[in-house]
């Protein structure tokens, strides 16, 4: 039954259990775009494999503390591994016994650092000539990789140490008459043993100086749980030192275009008129510059040479190129913003435009320039990796993961994971971005909230 007010109904609520707690607005609507960040589970996932990459880039080298740039050619593009044992062998063996007779034959133990052949001399060969190859030639033009070429007075004996694996090989001497016609003298199929000399050994800390007694027994190598290069350098810690500055120019040139973009693009739409289409003109010219041949030019304005990295011109031109989005989506908001009626309220209240911008204007939108930073932080990355990809970037020996693709690609079909590893690292952090973008954009979005 409906009653008329009285004073007790107006009495003060004390505090307590059911008392709500007063909220700030803008407190609140940053926890329930949290909350629906966290409900969308793609996101979430996106956000802890972006968490765990940056984890990975800060931490990672401090924990894998192997020399990125550090060479060992002896073992150069082996597979992933976490055990690896090879045979310990002196940096110059002394002459094998090969034997007589036989045909193509091994002297000693063949190992990634040498293999040995000789073969028996014919009487009416003018010259011969060395083959490798990784599996049985089909006929005499199909004997492998030519290896030497040998004159008639020369020793029928041949030494390889050119980028041998720990595979098999089959091995094919052709002897040569005074018309040049070729005609295989001898097939020799061997696997060859994971070797290292003496001196790789000594600066990988294995053994010291007392200890060479132990050549020719076997010794258990570094993990490499990434595998190695072509030059053997550990794929992991380059994968770990290329997040660096993959990841810095990702994160540093979209931070400074959008920081950039909010005063240019906030200046413009909240003074409007003339000012307003000069700002507009400006960012109209920087877009119609393009970026390959001003990131040349800046290469030469600051004396980098072909094959040096150039970190400085790379940032400095992504800046300089691309502000004008930010600045143009916050022109376009701020033109819908400084309309609204309680910025009228505020400005008729006193409120001068440094309050204005500071309390009405950026505050709404920084949601928009979230979201559109979370798009334009992987467009970075893979910018970096395409410029490092052609050499205008961060290149050897300095590590990113653009730069890793490019020493990959010489080996794409032999030794895929030098390729693989950097690509699959882009491609997760792309991905991770893009979709984190979404999430964002959803959970920004206070007309999708039904709560």
């Amino acid at each position: 039954m409906n009653h008329a007010p009285v004073p007790a109904d107006f009495l003060p609520l004390e505090r307590g259990v059911d008392a709500p707690e007063p909220l700030h607005a803008g407190a609140s609507q940053a926890r329930r775009a949290w909350r629906r960040l966290v409900a969308n589970r793609p996101a979430l996932a996106s956000l802890l494999v972006l968490l765990a990459l940056l984890a990975a880039a800060i931490a990672g080298p401090w924990l894998w503390r192997v020399d990125p740039a550090a060479q060992q050619l002896g073992q150069a593009s082996l597979a992933p591994s976490l055990t690896r044992r090879a045979l310990l062998v002196a940096d110059t063996e002394p002459p094998a016994a090969c034997g007589d007779g036989g045909g193509l034959r091994v002297c000693g133990n063949a190992h990634t650092v040498a293999v040995r052949l000789a073969w028996d001399a014919v009487a009416d060969a003018h010259a011969y000539r060395v083959y490798r190859h990784e599996l049985a030639p089909r006929d005499a033009h199909d004997l492998g990789v030519p290896l030497a070429e040998l004159g008639a007075g020369a020793a029928p004996a041949f030494e390889d140490r050119v980028g041998l694996e720990a595979r098999r090989y089959v091995y094919s001497v052709a002897a040569l008459d005074a018309s040049g016609t070729m005609r295989v003298t001898g097939t020799l199929a061997l696997a060859v043993e994971q070797a290292i000399p003496w001196s790789a050994a000594r600066r990988l800390g294995l053994v010291d100086a007392s200890e060479r007694a132990r050549i020719g027994s076997q010794l258990r190598l570094p993990a490499h749980p990434l595998g190695t290069d072509y030059l053997g350098r550990d794929l992991l810690a380059r994968a770990l030192h290329g997040a660096r500055t993959s990841l810095f120019v990702g994160f540093a040139a979209p931070l400074a275009c959008t920081l950039l973009g909010l005063a240019w693009g906030g200046v413009a739409g909240y003074a409007g008129g003339r000012l307003d289409d000069a700002l507009m003109r400006v960012a109209d010219f920087v877009v119609a510059l393009p970026f390959l041949l001003f990131m040349i030019l800046l290469r030469v304005a600051f004396g980098i040479a072909p094959g040096e990295s150039g970190v400085a011109p790379l940032l400095l031109a992504m800046v300089l190129l691309g502000w004008p989005a930010p600045a143009r989506l916050v022109r376009a908001q701020v033109l819908a913003l400084r309309s609204q009626p309680y910025v009228q309220a505020a400005r008729l209240f006193g409120a001068g435009t440094p309050w204005l911008l500071a309390r009405h204007m950026t505050p709404n939108v920084l949601g928009v320039l979230l979201v559109s930073l979370s798009f334009a932080i992987p467009s970075a990355i893979f910018t970096e990796a395409f410029l490092s990809f052609i050499g205008l970037g961060v290149v050897p020996p300095v590590p990113s993961w653009g730069s890793m693709c490019n020493d990959g690609i010489r080996a794409m079909f032999a030794h895929p994971h030098e390729l693989v590893v950097p690509a699959v690292l882009i491609s997760v952090t792309v991905l991770a971005f893009n979709v984190l973008g979404d999430g964002l954009h959803d959970a920004l979005d206070e007309r999708g909230d039904t709560r």
